[in-house]
């Protein structure tokens, strides 16, 4: 296999093989939708990042104004799912976001509902992938109601759908996903918020953790500071979230700090550690931090100082809010979907093969294509036996020269005095291409600025919560005439949301293999949390 990690990249996909090639070009933009040739002597299926990362950084800017970071204070990151159609008629490649995300933040584990009406995690990656799953019921609701559907045909099998020819998807995150893709390399042209140390303590570093947490208190106490309302006090390793470039847990296990002027001046960022016998400080070089932590049965993290800090290739689970998540890092996540599709069990009855991103594309930022392609398809590679209609199908991965306008690092860039500290934004912005309510703003896990009167009821809840997309679901299967059900849904006794999902053979089976062969740590699911109707 020949990869390049080029701004423009063209790309011809089949079962066995992906080949690459690069090539320079000048490409129109028109705001949401783009038409690019589709046929280049020698090229096909092309794929400009810089074109994607603009579309999805437009329909954000198109968005209303509720949820977005206060710009030069709060931060936030983006994600999006693009569908890409292959026009028949005409030498064109149509563009279109169908779902855009943002957010940063996950539920702790006593915080999850057994009645499903809480959304559980609000990283824009997971945000984005619930949105398109609302379009894709849409979609097949106008289907299976004799409507004509832009996404998909019937397949042969009775009951079962297909994508329409041509038609594809692509993700795009304006940031490297959390995780094990975010354990790379700094290099000297990143920003580097933590400056080089001159000495180091023991691994538990809890005097270091404890001093920055002092030390935020104290920055905030005789400071008005304007929060999200929503939004709860956090640890300072737990405002990492779990992005490259927030590598404030890099001195979780120092002491001391360097000159910050001094923090860019070699070529590559380094740890100051030990001293050699002439008493000069050996330089290493060191990595950025992820806020996720490992999975328990799993290796965990040396924490050595450096290179060193984490292990690479495992499992991780987001940080919460002071408490343990169940949310798996949205690097593990993508790399599942790489295998199981990311239409999920539930639209797995209707569709006769899984659904695959064909590109990510990554925004601007610290970023490593080896640690991307470690994260999303080297540890699922070698995956084997799946039943039909499963395949593991490792997405392109592209980088673009632009940056989202409300990232972290621009976000400091933009910060004034008397703004109060940098922050990351309390709220998640969900917008898909659907009839019916598009927009769906949460916080901490229910729709953004409701009152107490209305706890409980269903105007408290998520269009993206389970119970939500579920209840969504069944009214696709009731749309459906009987005749026309999928083989899995014929049967009686199916009335949980458990239920449905198990009923999805094909895709149980495929996901016990990914479990067996790759993810044997994958924390399985609380039964409790799926008896729902």
């Amino acid at each position: 296999m020949i990869e390049a990690n080029r701004k423009y990249c063209t790309y011809f996909s089949c079962d066995t093989v992906t080949v690459y090639n690069t090539f320079d070009t000048n490409f129109n933009h028109i705001l949401n939708t783009v038409r690019l040739p589709l046929h280049v002597p020698g090229r096909v299926n092309m794929v400009d990042a810089d074109e994607i990362a603009k579309l999805c950084y437009e329909r954000f800017k198109q968005l209303p104004r509720r949820g977005k970071p206060e710009p030069g204070r709060e931060w936030t990151l983006l994600a999006a799912v693009v569908k890409i159609t292959r026009c028949a008629d005409s030498d064109t490649v149509e563009k279109q976001v169908v779902s855009l995300g943002t957010g940063t933040k996950c539920i702790g584990r006593t915080a999850m509902s057994p009645n499903g009406d809480v959304l559980n995690d609000s990283h824009a990656e997971v945000i984005a992938r619930r949105g398109c799953i609302r379009y894709l019921i849409q979609e097949l609701h106008r289907a299976v109601s004799g409507g004509v559907s832009s996404v998909f045909s019937r397949a042969d099998e009775r009951g079962r759908w297909r994508l329409q020819p041509g038609v594809s998807f692509l993700f795009f995150t304006s940031h490297t996903p959390c995780g094990d893709a975010a354990i790379v390399p700094m290099i000297d042209s990143w920003s580097q918020p933590c400056p080089p140390v001159t000495s180091v303590k023991g691994h538990e570093g809890t005097d270091a953790r404890g001093d920055r947490k002092r030390k935020a208190e104290e920055s905030r106490e005789g400071k008005n500071i304007k929060l999200p309302r929503l939004e709860e006090e956090e640890t300072a390793e737990d405002n990492l979230e779990d992005r490259g470039d927030t590598k404030k847990s890099f001195l979780s296990n120092l002491s001391s700090i360097e000159d910050p002027s001094q923090s860019h001046s070699a070529k590559t960022p380094v740890e100051t550690g030990p001293c050699d016998s002439a008493g000069q400080l050996y330089q290493v070089p060191d990595t950025h931090r992820t806020g996720a932590k490992c999975v328990s049965g799993g290796p965990a993290d040396p924490r050595h100082p450096g290179m060193g800090y984490h292990s690479t290739g495992v499992l991780r689970v987001k940080p919460g809010r002071g408490e343990a998540t169940l949310s798996l890092s949205c690097s593990d996540k993508l790399a599942r979907w790489g295998v199981l599709g990311f239409q999920g069990a539930l639209l797995s009855h209707y569709l006769e093969e899984a659904l695959y991103f064909s590109t990510v594309v990554v925004g601007k930022c610290p970023y490593s294509h080896e640690a991307m392609h470690r994260a999303l398809v080297t540890r699922c590679s070698n995956v084997s036996d799946l039943p039909a209609g499963f395949s593991v199908c490792p997405p392109v991965l592209l980088q673009s020269s632009l940056e989202f306008p409300f990232s972290q690092a621009q976000t400091q860039l933009q910060h004034k005095a008397g703004q109060g500290r940098i922050s990351p934004c309390g709220a998640a912005i969900s917008w898909c291409d659907v009839a019916e309510q598009p927009l769906d703003v949460t916080a901490n896990g229910y729709k953004h600025g409701v009152t107490k009167k209305a706890s409980g009821t269903a105007a408290v809840r998520s269009r993206l919560c389970k119970l939500e997309l579920f209840h969504n679901f069944l009214s696709l299967v009731a749309a459906t005439d009987p005749s026309a059900l999928p083989p899995s849904l014929r049967g009686a006794g199916l009335q949980t949301y458990g239920d449905y999902k198990q009923a999805s053979q094909g895709f149980q089976q495929a996901w016990q293999q990914l479990r067996s062969q790759a993810f044997p740590l994958w924390p399985r699911s609380d039964r409790d949390l799926l008896l729902f109707h």
